[in-house]
This record gives structure tokens, C-alpha cells and sequence, in this order.
């Protein structure tokens, strides 16, 4: 550039500078999401019998997956069935989130999902969910978890939980209503479910959501039966309404009907119960 008394000056331009700052921030920027991608991926950790099985091409064979979501569902399943049969622990699917990060005196095993296979009929799948997983890492838990899995004769029952505050009616629901059980199911599932069907315009969100959608998708049998409860926490009451699910349940699984009362100690609160019905 020229001046007036012909003196010839470099050229500067702070757009080109501001390029580069915002080019670089781009950058920097993509990488955060890629590290925040990497650290929010869903990560399955099967035994090594297991793990050795799939590398080779293999498939868990299974008839009946059974996946309970939510502290009372999970209770349910560790007093009425785990505790009555021998389980094998074969896997364990981990995802850091907001919320998981958060959970203290717990160790990273204690805060995953936990799957187990029957000993006597290791086509049987338990998983208990009693962690939080996030609405992005939704689809790629179902996507793995069910990609080990064969799809043939498959039955998938979910067990979850949730609060009567979020069930929508016109008519009165008084408190002595809850907790009470809805159910949700795919066009493949042809079984009388124990309870009446979910009504309109109330929806199943979340992991059961997910899991519902792919076996809708991919046509395999499964409903949800959701638990409406006023509870906050585990608690017996909540845990029975359950029970209707175990005459299904019991044609391959041994069940317990009647758990002693140093088995349920371990999982139900007696103390500081609060209503949610008004929060």
C-alpha cells in the first residue's frame, strides 16, 4: 500500500488474523466434542467366556430377556429372582454422564448395568438398570446390547419405574390409586399382558422407550410394564405391584414368591418415605 509521499507500508488485515482465531477456536472446539463423544460412549464389558464367544462370531442365545429399569424395578428382580436361583454375572455396560459422574461413594461396577445368565437355562437374561443413562447414549446402549443378542424366538420384558406425577388422566386419581402398572408392547408380541394398556396421551420415555422402538423395528417380541408409583425410593408396596409380571416370568424362571424379610431389609427404605404425588 501507497501513502500520500509515496512510501509503500505493509499490508495489514485483522480480518485475516480474526479468520484464523475463529479457524482455530473451530478446531479446538471440534476436538472438545470429539474427547466429550469418546467419554460419553456406552462401553459393554462381558466376561472373558463371553467376550471370547462374540469375537468368534457368535451370538448370546437367548429366549428371555428380562431388563428392569429404575431402583424398584431392579429390587424387584434381586429379591423375587435373583436370590432364588444361582445367577452368573457375565457382563456389565458402563456410561459416563452428567448424572453417573455425580454419584459418589459408588464405584464405577456398583453405578452400571449388570447382566446375568441363568446357570440351569443360559438362555434366560436378566439386566438390572439402576443407573442414569442420558437421553444421547439412548440408542447406542440398546444398538450394542441387542447386536449380542439373537433375534430368533426372542422375548424382551421391561420392567420400569416412574412417577404417578407424570401419568395423565381425565378422571380423578386419588392417592390410595398408586401404585398401579401399565403396559406397552410390540405388534410381534402375542401374549395377554397382566394389565391394561398404557392410554393416550401417556408415553414410555427413556431406556424402555429405546428398547421398545428397536424391538418394534427390528420385530421382536417385548412389552414394558410400567409402575406408577407416589414413593419415592425402593419400597415393598411398589415392588409387589410387580408381581403379576411373575406368572409370565415364572414358565422359565423360579421365582419367590414369598422373600424373607432379611431379603427385602437389603433393598426397601422403611424410613423417611416421601409422596411425590404434589412435587
Amino acid at each position: 500500500m501507497a501513502t500520500f509521499f509515496g512510501e509503500v507500508l505493509s499490508v495489514y488485515s485483522r480480518a485475516v488474523e480474526e479468520d484464523d482465531d475463529e479457524l482455530d477456536e473451530n478446531e479446538e472446539d471440534e476436538q472438545i466434542r470429539r474427547e466429550l463423544e469418546e467419554k460419553r460412549e456406552v462401553h459393554l464389558h462381558w466376561s472373558p467366556e463371553v467376550s471370547e464367544s462374540l469375537k468368534s462370531g457368535n451370538k448370546l442365545q437367548c429366549s428371555n430377556f428380562v431388563l428392569a429399569v429404575g431402583q424398584n424395578a431392579s429390587s424387584f428382580l434381586s429379591v423375587h429372582i435373583l436370590s432364588t436361583a444361582n445367577w452368573d454375572t457375565i457382563g456389565r455396560a458402563s456410561a459416563w454422564n452428567e448424572r453417573s459422574r455425580a454419584v459418589t461413594g459408588q464405584s464405577c461396577e456398583e453405578s452400571a448395568c449388570v447382566f446375568y445368565r441363568h446357570k440351569d437355562n443360559p438362555t434366560v437374561l436378566i439386566c438390572q438398570v439402576s443407573c442414569y443413562i442420558a437421553e444421547d447414549q439412548l440408542f447406542q446402549w440398546t444398538e450394542k446390547v441387542f447386536d449380542c443378542l439373537q433375534h430368533r424366538e426372542l422375548n424382551v420384558t421391561v420392567l420400569s419405574d416412574t412417577s404417578v406425577a407424570d401419568y395423565k388422566t381425565a378422571d380423578y386419581l386419588g392417592g390410595s390409586s398408586a401404585p398401579f402398572l401399565r403396559s406397552l408392547h410390540t405388534s410381534a408380541f402375542g401374549d395377554q399382558p397382566v394389565c391394561q394398556s398404557l392410554e393416550q396421551p401417556n408415553i414410555v420415555t427413556g431406556l424402555p422407550a429405546a428398547v421398545l422402538n428397536h424391538c418394534q423395528v427390528h420385530r421382536i417380541s417385548a412389552v414394558v410394564y410400567q409402575c406408577y408409583s407416589d414413593v419415592i425410593g425402593p419400597d415393598s408396596v411398589t415392588m409387589e405391584t410387580y408381581k403379576p409380571v411373575l406368572t409370565k416370568l415364572g414358565r422359565s424362571i423360579q421365582l419367590d414368591l414369598s422373600p424373607s424379610t432379611d431379603a427385602l431389609r437389603k433393598f426397601v427404605r422403611t424410613t423417611d418415605l416421601q409422596s411425590n404425588l404434589y412435587i
